[in-house]
């Protein structure tokens, strides 16, 4: 018997067996959570139904989260499978390539930041708020994050920016939804080589970077990740809502490289 037995989760954002959200729907799987996915493209589509029969799941939904109708839409699929549910899993951010490449005041357009923040960061209330109708007392609404929110990171420009936004709202939303016995938490991994973190300017230089100086020496893997989410999503977690749990080796906690990558 897994952390997760008896619930259901809906994880919205796997591109690939490399993407953070298939990570954490391997592990939550693998602890006895019902899956069901979402894919964003007819082109995604293949990949995520791959996916989802390795976790014997069978329901894979569109749903384009810059579309409040597809996001209204999804849920009513949804329904047609599950009555209700217990976790959302959202892992999803977008900024064009040419605003993380470079200086943030040069690159950045109104437009670029306009779209990675409705991408990236309001798309986790508008999944909360056409959810709620569905979600069971003890529910947990999980995103993920960066420390480009927090701190300044070379390239991630906007991208940092909308993160931070995220994290707020995770605040907010845990404040919200907390009468309803529901948790919202975001989790901030290191650095990590998904199809996503290519597409940000360095993202080499910066893994290798954290790899060598974090307090473990190491990145984080998609197992520490999904981990952290099985203990956030479980009853094990049932009082921590709010948070931004850090799962990154300890990086964020320096001050300076360690001496001997100084």
């Amino acid at each position: 018997m897994g952390f997760l037995t008896g619930k259901k989760a809906l994880i919205i954002g796997v591109a690939s067996n490399r993407s953070i959200a298939w990570g954490i729907a391997e592990s939550m799987a693998a602890n006895g959570c019902e899956v069901a996915f979402t894919y964003q493209t007819d082109k995604l589509k293949s990949r995520v139904e791959k996916c989802a029969e390795i976790c014997n799941s069978s329901i894979v939904i569109p749903c384009d989260v810059s579309s409040d109708e597809q996001i209204n839409e999804t849920f009513a699929e949804l329904k047609k499978s599950w009555a209700n549910f217990d976790i959302i899993v959202h892992s999803v951010a977008f900024a064009d390539r040419a605003e993380l490449d470079g200086n943030y005041v040069e690159v950045t357009t109104r437009e670029g930041f306009l779209k990675a923040h409705e991408i990236s960061s309001y798309s986790f209330t508008a999944i909360a708020k056409a959810a709620l109708p569905m979600l069971n007392e003890n529910g947990a609404l999980l995103t993920l994050s960066y420390l480009g929110a927090l701190r300044a990171i070379p390239n991630y420009n906007v991208m940092g920016v909308a993160k931070a936004a995220l994290e707020s709202a995770t605040r907010y939303l845990a404040n919200d939804l907390g009468p309803d016995g529901i948790r919202v938490n975001a989790i901030s991994p290191g650095p990590m080589k998904t199809l996503a973190g290519a597409a940000i300017s360095g993202a080499r230089k910066t893994y290798k970077h954290t790899d060598q100086n974090a307090p473990m020496r190491s990145n984080a893997t998609l197992e520490a990740v999904g981990g952290t989410a099985v203990y956030l999503a479980s009853d094990v977690g049932a009082y921590t809502t709010g948070e931004i749990i850090r799962v990154d080796g300890g990086y964020h906690v320096l001050g300076m490289p360690q001496p001997d990558h100084l």
